[in-house]
């Protein structure tokens, strides 16, 4: 998978194209001089002033900690010494599997490929840029995997040995939010500017209260987006576990696209458990429109219906006189809920009522019905290899590079 190339990155990237950003070639590069002339000969090839400034602009939208120039010129050697050991044996890349790489990183940043290669060009990066950038990894993957795909192999008690770890868990967070609504084009262009803005400039836990109080369109806004739950990380979308996984305590994530909302989160506390939660592989939960939005009109009947509901049946009791398409009951994979429905179960147990969402113009009530635990079957077990082995040929390829790196002749003019 492409992501596995782009890791974090594309993420970022995407966030910062769809909130607008603009940045100029080469912002912050002090350049003089030939733009081509070489910075770096690896192996008697050039790298050029311009390949690095092209490639800081690229860090600079991915948002790259460190001394940007200093990373653009380690990424730019790596990728050269890739990119002639992939060439070494033969390993051409059709345009076609070119092309797929950047769709797929077009989607996350949930633009069309030519949207996406414009909105790069408008902030300083040449489309050959980025091609370069997709070549190198994708050329890589393949050279990897011929080089070390029969000996990264997995065996059935290393798949046994990972399922009986299944899940996670071992952490457990309380979390502050901040929920935007995106449920149309306006509402979500203005979430996606407000939500970058604030998870770059916030800076505490009084800021953020501020801020929750201020632009929240959570139930939680009231009291400075704080959810009152503690939550096992393994209960959060994979997004949101992967963000809060790598923040300290008092850290804002990047903004996260929930569907309809866009969120930002603070980690407020964090502790270690002694047991493992197994992942849960689906789970069914009611979903509850009343017309109103947050209203104290709606949000009254709400109270009322959560008094009357013990469990999600319930609700077809309430319901009986109304449209029915106010009431769903699904059942999913935890991956397929939306993000901000996902947030809210999370905090739930089963029978237990959540009215701090909205859709459209309507109150959204939520109720847990059920969580199926993961169980090791032949499908769950094809996910763990896969994985596993992805890992192993990670590793065989970082030794790669390194032994590449080690024999080149590196040379600056």
């Amino acid at each position: 998978m492409i992501r596995d190339i782009f890791a974090g990155g594309a993420k970022l990237a995407a966030l910062a194209l769809a909130a607008g950003l603009s940045l100029t070639a080469g912002q912050g590069v002090a350049q003089s001089g030939n733009p081509f002339a070489p910075v770096v000969y690896v192996n008697d090839r050039a790298i050029t002033n311009f390949e690095v400034s092209q490639r800081m602009t690229l860090l600079g939208l991915f948002r790259t900690p460190g001394d940007i120039r200093q990373v653009a010129l380690d990424q730019l050697i790596d990728d050269r010494l890739r990119l002639d050991a992939a060439e070494s044996v033969g390993i051409i890349l059709p345009q076609e599997a070119i092309n797929a790489g950047i769709a797929e990183f077009a989607e996350r940043a949930n633009m069309e490929p030519e949207q996406f290669i414009e909105a790069l060009e408008g902030a300083g990066v040449a489309q050959e840029t980025m091609r370069d950038f997709v070549k190198a990894g994708l050329g890589w993957r393949e050279l990897v995997r011929g080089l070390y795909g029969q000996r990264a192999q997995i065996t059935e008690a290393e798949v046994d040995r990972a399922l009986a770890e299944n899940g996670i868990g071992g952490a457990e967070v309380e979390l502050a939010e901040i929920r935007l609504s995106a449920g149309t084009s306006q509402q979500r262009a203005r979430a996606q500017r407000l939500a970058l803005d604030l998870s770059q400039t916030i800076r505490g836990r009084e800021q953020f209260a501020a801020a929750a109080e201020r632009y929240s369109d959570a139930g939680s806004a009231s009291n400075g987006g704080r959810t009152g739950r503690i939550v096992n990380v393994d209960t959060l979308s994979p997004e949101l576990r992967e963000e809060v996984l790598s923040m300290s305590v008092g850290g804002v994530s990047e903004p996260i696209d929930e569907g309809s909302t866009i969120a930002v989160y603070q980690l407020l506390g964090l502790r270690e458990t002694e047991g493992k939660t197994p992942a849960d592989r689906t789970i069914e939960y009611a979903e509850y429109l009343i017309p109103g939005g947050r209203s104290e009109a709606a949000l009254k009947e709400a109270a009322k219906v959560a008094g009357k509901v013990d469990r999600c049946d319930d609700f077809y009791g309430i319901n009986r006189k109304n449209a029915p398409e106010r009431l769903m009951i699904h059942t999913k994979p935890v991956n397929e809920v939306p993000g901000d429905v996902a947030q809210e179960l999370a905090k739930m147990d089963e029978g237990e009522v959540s009215t701090s969402l909205t859709r459209g113009g309507n109150l959204l009530m939520v109720m847990l019905c059920s969580r199926t635990p993961a169980v090791e079957d032949a499908a769950n077990r094809t996910f763990v290899r896969r994985q596993l082995f992805s890992q192993r040929l990670a590793v065989y390829g970082n030794g790669y590079l390194a032994e590449l790196k080690a024999g080149a002749i590196i040379r600056y003019p």
